[in-house]
């Protein structure tokens, strides 16, 4: 062996006894505690924070550089709050790795960990002094293991304004190394206030990453979680299966495999049971490959008077994540409340990009059947086409539809522009509309029987505006055509403006609007134009009490939760004008005619007869609406024969009348009365109308009959004997 050899493995062998030496005399001779005023000193300097080391600091040098750390405290940045807090830690690194930067350590050891992170408004960090702003190379690193318990993080998200915390956290993993396959125990409490989240999570999996290349693979996950979520009470959330991601870098978009994958959700919101499971036997998404076996969606519903289950199936995908087929997307649906049934089937090829996250129904096919024993036919059946497409991007989604129900045709274009919250155009085209045929028969209800309350609730969420167009309908038995209803919806207000039809002869023009409050509140108004009466108010009411053709003008508000106390709480204004046209149930002459006949004074009354009518060539009223009264001080009836004047009220709560006219003849005619009312000609009579509105009462005042009549005949006889003297008086003066 040279010499110069040897003498470099006696120099060799004595640098390694000589650290080995000075190792053990820093190992017995320093006291790491005598430095912790230094330390806290460097953090105040360095990092403007403040640290408390209250345990003691146990140092080990060989074989492997460690640390044991007892209670220890970090403050905020430039303050006395606390940062993060641990009870202890115990930490140890080998010496050689480190000089070819690489970190070696044991198993890595924390108890009692906290740490409060805050993301301001203007979206700093209270941790944005502790990140490092330096590049260098990545270290390596090879860590035994670690074990964390009884810890706890919390995050304050003031720019988002939500609150997330962690708490009870238990960690254990297996060797953790780039590229090296692992495992992972995680128990621990998740609670969140926006939105509101109280979870208990248990996870266990096999594990491997790559971090340069953003790999990351989960083998044999087994994830639970229960608690509540979103509104989801006693949540039973389950995850198992392996799942391979690779996070999106600038040279790929994210890729992602799924392999036995099972997904399951059960839980209660509100009444409401849920119970969701997705099975993905086999799913290969990447740049340039798509690939997936049966993929298939269950959700089932149960509620207190039904359920509802639903089952999207993909039978196939193919492709790549740029642009990916679907053979044919079915969708079943199969759901029963009460009496009534739901069957529904959709299908269309699908395609999409999951780069571009777009995706197109392009051909969809569908039938719905509802079956109901209250509706007409027992049913409807209704068979839908068109296409829909969906931008998850630029949240957007739209639809072009066509459809026949029954004999109405239905074309339907939707636009949905905003999902969070939802916003909705549409334009909506039906060639005729028989609503009535969908409707169950009305039902005749007891005055004691409680009346379902109007609740427009729904609608609070809504955020729309459109066009609905229909060429004929039939709505409550009431016919119309060319009807146009311009809608806009939000802020928990709908308005229709303009409604317009062809009603009755004539038009109809004005706007509806209502709130969707616990107490929803309506505003009517309305403008019918060279309407006939009589055929709406037959078809609408189903009574025959007018007829006539003329305007008939309406603007009024009400509110309340039920249909009674709406008619109840009606305040504003409506006026008539009609043209020849008649008052159903009375003949206003031949009631004066029997009671002149009788000649006797009294009251005259009679019921409203379905054979008799009053015909006028001209009437008018307008009428002030309070509290469901609708008051009218100036009616004015016209015919040759009669003239009425009138005033009274109509409580439209009550269904009833209580009303005076005074009648007077003006005229003889023949006919309702004309020749035997002569000598009644300026005489005005009180008529008196009350009672309601199906069983109406009439009475006429013969008191004032009788008298107006004598008056009538005394001035006859005046009027006569004044003609004769005056005759008299010229013939004496003119000897005629």
């Amino acid at each position: 062996m040279p010499k110069r050899f040897k003498y470099a493995l006696v120099f060799l062998g004595g640098l390694i006894v000589l650290f080995l030496a000075a190792l053990a005399l820093i190992a017995f001779t320093v006291d790491p505690n005598a430095f912790k005023p230094q330390i806290v000193k460097l953090v105040q300097e360095k990092k403007q924070r403040t640290l408390h080391i209250e345990g003691d600091v146990k140092l080990k040098l060989f074989p492997k550089l460690g640390i044991d750390l007892g209670k220890t405290r970090l403050s905020e940045h430039q303050g006395a709050g606390e940062f993060a807090a641990l009870n202890s830690v115990r930490l140890y690194v080998a010496w050689l790795p480190l000089i070819k930067r690489e970190l070696v350590v044991d198993k890595i050891v924390v108890e009692g960990a906290r740490v409060h992170l805050v993301r301001n408004e203007d979206g700093t960090t209270n941790f944005d002094d502790l990140l490092s702003k330096e590049t260098s190379q990545q270290v390596k690193f090879d860590i035994e293991g670690v074990q964390v318990s009884h810890s706890a993080l919390s995050f304050d998200d003031r720019m988002a304004h939500r609150k997330w915390a962690i708490s009870d956290l238990d960690v254990e993993t297996g060797r953790i190394r780039d590229d090296t396959h692992s495992s992972i125990k995680a128990d621990f409490k998740l609670t969140a206030d926006n939105p509101k989240l109280a979870m208990r999570v248990d996870l266990k999996s096999g594990i491997k990453f790559a971090l340069q290349d953003k790999h990351y693979m989960l083998d044999g996950l087994d994830l639970k979680v229960t608690g509540s979520a979103a509104g989801i009470s006693g949540l039973e959330l389950g995850a198992r299966g392996d799942v391979d991601l690779r996070a999106p870098t600038q040279a790929r978009p994210w890729e992602i495999a799924l392999e036995g994958f099972k997904l399951t959700l059960r839980g209660k919101r509100v009444a409401d049971t849920l119970d969701i499971a997705l099975d993905a036997p086999r799913l290969l998404v990447t740049q340039d490959k798509a690939q997936a076996s049966k993929l298939s969606l269950d959700a089932k519903i149960e509620q207190p008077k039904g359920t509802l289950s639903a089952r999207l199936t993909l039978p196939d995908v193919s492709g790549s994540a740029k642009q990916f087929q679907v053979s044919q997307l079915m969708l079943e649906v199969d759901g029963r409340q009460g009496d009534s049934a739901i069957k529904g089937r959709l299908a269309s090829p699908l395609t999409g990009s999951l780069d571009g996250q777009t995706f197109e129904l392009a051909k969809l096919a569908a039938n719905l059947d509802v079956a109901n024993p209250k509706l007409a036919k027992g049913g409807i059946k209704l068979a839908l086409a068109g296409s829909a497409s969906l931008d998850l991007a630029r949240k957007q989604a739209g639809a072009s539809l066509t459809t026949q129900l029954d004999d109405s045709s239905i074309k339907a274009k939707l636009a949905v522009s905003r999902f969070d919250p939802p916003r909705l155009d549409f334009d909506i085209a039906i060639d005729q509309l028989d609503v009535d045929r969908y409707l169950p028969a009305r039902a005749k209800t007891s005055s004691q029987e409680p009346e379902s309350p109007i609740d427009l609730s729904a609608l609070n969420a809504f955020d729309a505006s459109g066009s609905i167009r229909i060429g004929s309908l039939k709505l409550a038995n009431v016919k119309a055509s060319n009807v146009r209803l311009d809608v806009r919806a939000g802020g928990g207000r709908v308005e229709v403006s303009p409604l317009s039809a062809n009603l009755y002869q004539g038009t109809v023009k004005g706007t509806i609007s209502a709130t969707t409050t616990a107490h929803p509140r309506i505003a009517v108004q309305q403008n019918l134009s060279d309407i006939s009466i009589g055929p709406l108010l037959r078809d609408l009411a189903d009574k025959d009490l007018l007829q006539g053709r003329g305007t008939v003008a309406l603007n009024v508000t009400t509110q309340g939760q039920t249909m009674s106390a709406m008619k109840k709480a009606l305040d504003g204004m409506a006026s008539v004008r009609l043209t020849d046209g008649a008052i159903k149930g009375v003949n206003i002459a031949a009631l004066l005619r029997r009671a002149q006949s009788a000649f006797s004074g009294g009251v005259h009354t009679q019921s409203a007869s379905a054979t008799e009518q009053t015909d006028f060539s001209e009437m008018r009223a307008s009428f002030q609406i309070h509290k469901g009264i609708a008051h009218n001080d100036d009616l004015t009836l016209k015919s040759p024969l009669l003239r009425v004047l009138g005033s009274g009220d109509i409580d439209l709560g009550a269904g009833s009348l209580d009303y005076l006219a005074k009648v007077a003849v003006v005229g003889t005619l023949e006919g309702q009365g004309g020749r035997e009312l002569g000598q009644l000609k300026g005489v005005t009579v009180p008529l008196r109308v009350r009672g309601p509105f199906d069983a109406l009462q009439y009475s006429l005042d013969t008191r004032s009959l009788v008298t107006e009549s004598a008056k009538a005949k005394v001035e006859e006889k005046t009027q006569a004997i004044k003609e004769k003297a005056r005759e008299e008086l010229l013939k004496g003066l003119f000897g005629r």
